[in-house]
């Protein structure tokens, strides 16, 4: 067999056990993701509940990088603090030893059951959750098959002369080796895949046993690097996290390197001589040693992260309220005053968000998507803060005028966040579809959706000032408003069923997406023209209903009445 087929057996095995991570690590997330963020936001109160939630959620998800974006999305919008974070963290590393510890025993016959087994829930799919369980379970078939698929390719690398004139040289130099291995993780962006690739070319006897251990400590330093490189765009609060927890690995992998010798005898013994478990108790022993060490230095590395990474001004809290001033809650008007100005500055984001979704559509750019989609954490975070102001707020007592005020503010302030999230998950979702099928509306199509949309724009900025100014005069532009913008979506629907009987292409390829977007832009319509309904009641200009009396309920009410 030559060299270059035998790296590219080396190399599709490889693939094979990283796709297969994905594939458990995505079937794991869509059937309990929910449940585990909810877990992550309640087990953290402490740094013990905290270690052992980390094992947990790394054991499941088979990834500490995964664990540890989830640990910063939590701490950046400040629901978890740094130093239980740190201690996720630590937990995380030991419980993605967990996945390595199962496969170094000899399962490989269980290949074959769990992909049967998971293809038969996948595709039968008499639920979501069975088919995404299937996922998890064809993943962990493929991740068995992956491992003997790179130990057989690479039997041949045993004798080979090359590889040894390579290896020998590396052995005896651990610093390149620790390198080198943190390199490849970060590639791979996976240390389960990377230690589980070193214990399969050990058990094939392709890397000496001393050479492997070191090389698992490159992949832990690899699995700090991950996390540390994907959060680089995140707030400072985020980036701490990441950041401490890399300086740990380093620390560790320092402090143990020079007693290697010392280290691998006891390995040895408590693996029995078992190659591939000696690997993975390695692992485990590593991390474990890592949190019993540094679980105490949490507070210090907290307070050196604080200082490495400082808060920017004006930067660290963008998603926190800026106007509910928690000293004024006992004097009613002053408090209404602050959650108004709090409202207007969630107006604001969720009108930016309106004015740049067209522009996804119309430039098909991937990255404003993620852009505006990332606008609905900062709206779902205020939405929340102004509830629970105003809630504490209410508790006082109030005058007629400020509790009418505060029902006004929580109705805004929800159907604002149901805008957003219409634009984030609705619209967000057609555009997403679009760029993914390279999808265009016709022309004329496209004229007419950029008219709906500017339409509603111009709705958004008639409520905001209606809410504020509570002018009846404006109050009445904005029912007017839903009426143009109804006879503007009928006239629309008719020219875009006139297109389809034509048999235009682009009108026909896109008709779904077309008719979606007009739906989800007409619901923000009926979102914001909500605002002037309480005005116009207050000042009698609404009738009691909008339904037409019957003749012969009118004579029934007479005969009721006499």
């Amino acid at each position: 067999m030559s060299g270059f087929d035998l790296l590219i057996k080396i190399a599709g095995g490889v693939a094979l056990l990283l796709w297969a991570t994905r594939m458990v690590r995505t079937g794991v997330m869509r059937t309990y993701g929910s449940q585990l963020r909810r877990f992550l936001g309640s087990a953290t109160k402490n740094t013990v509940s905290s270690f052992g939630m980390g094992i947990g959620m790394a054991g499941i998800l088979q990834s500490s990088t995964a664990t540890a974006l989830l640990t910063v999305a939590f701490a950046s919008k400040g629901l978890i603090a740094i130093a239980p974070a740190l201690a996720v963290m630590l937990g995380a590393d030991v419980g993605s030893t967990l996945v390595v510890q199962v496969l170094s025993l000899d399962v490989s016959w269980l290949s074959p059951v769990l992909i049967l087994i998971g293809l038969i829930a996948f595709t039968t799919r008499p639920t979501m959750t069975l088919r995404h369980l299937g996922r998890v379970f064809i993943g962990l078939g493929l991740m068995l098959l992956s491992l003997k698929l790179v130990v057989a390719a690479s039997e041949p690398m045993r004798d080979s002369e090359t590889l040894q004139n390579i290896l020998v040289p590396l052995s005896q130099e651990p610093v390149i080796a620790v390198i080198l291995a943190a390199l490849i993780t970060w590639i791979t962006h996976s240390s389960v895949a990377m230690v589980l690739l070193i214990m399969s070319l050990t058990v094939a006897g392709v890397v000496p046993m001393a050479l492997g251990f070191t090389l698992v400590l490159g992949a832990n330093v690899g699995a700090g690097i991950v996390p540390f490189a994907l959060t680089m765009g995140e707030t400072p609060v985020g980036r701490r996290i990441p950041l401490g927890n890399l300086l740990f690995r380093i620390c560790g992998v320092l402090l143990i390197l020079p007693f290697m010798g010392m280290v691998t005898p006891y390995i040895s013994e408590i693996s029995g001589g078992d190659l591939g478990r000696q690997i993975a108790n390695f692992h485990t022993a590593f991390n474990i040693v890592l949190a019993l060490v540094f679980l105490p230095f949490i507070g210090v590395m907290t307070r050196l992260m604080e200082r490495v990474l400082p808060d920017r001004p004006g930067e660290a809290n963008d998603l926190k309220p800026k106007y509910l001033d928690e000293t004024v809650i006992n004097t009613p008007t002053v408090a209404v005053a602050c959650a108004t100005r709090e409202l207007l500055r969630l107006a604001d984001v969720v009108e930016s968000m309106l004015g740049k979704v067209i522009k996804v559509f119309e430039t098909n750019d991937p990255n404003l998507l993620t852009e505006v989609s990332k606008l609905d954490d900062q709206v779902d975070e205020l939405h929340e803060a102004i509830k629970l102001y105003l809630t504490q707020v209410s508790k006082n007592k109030l005058n007629q005028e400020d509790s009418a005020r505060c029902v006004e503010l929580i109705a805004f302030t929800t159907n604002l966040e149901h805008i957003s999230d219409i634009i984030d998950k609705n619209l967000l979702e057609i555009a997403n579809q679009k760029i993914k099928k390279r999808l265009e509306f016709s022309e004329q199509g496209w004229k007419e959706l950029v008219e709906l949309h500017q339409m509603a724009l111009d709705q958004m900025q008639l409520a905001m000032t209606a809410f504020v100014s509570g002018d009846v005069d404006i109050a009445r532009q904005l029912i007017a408003g839903k009426e143009k913008f109804r006879a503007m979506e009928q006239a629309g629907g008719d020219k875009h069923l006139a297109r389809l009987r034509e048999g235009r292409i682009e009108s026909i390829e896109s008709s779904a997406l077309h008719i979606d977007m007009i739906r989800d832009l007409k619901r923000i319509n009926s979102h914001l023209t909500s605002v002037a309904y309480p005005i116009l009641d207050a000042s009698g200009e609404l009738h009691e209903s909008r339904l037409r009396v019957r003749p012969h309920a009118e004579r029934h009410s007479v005969e009721v009445s006499n």
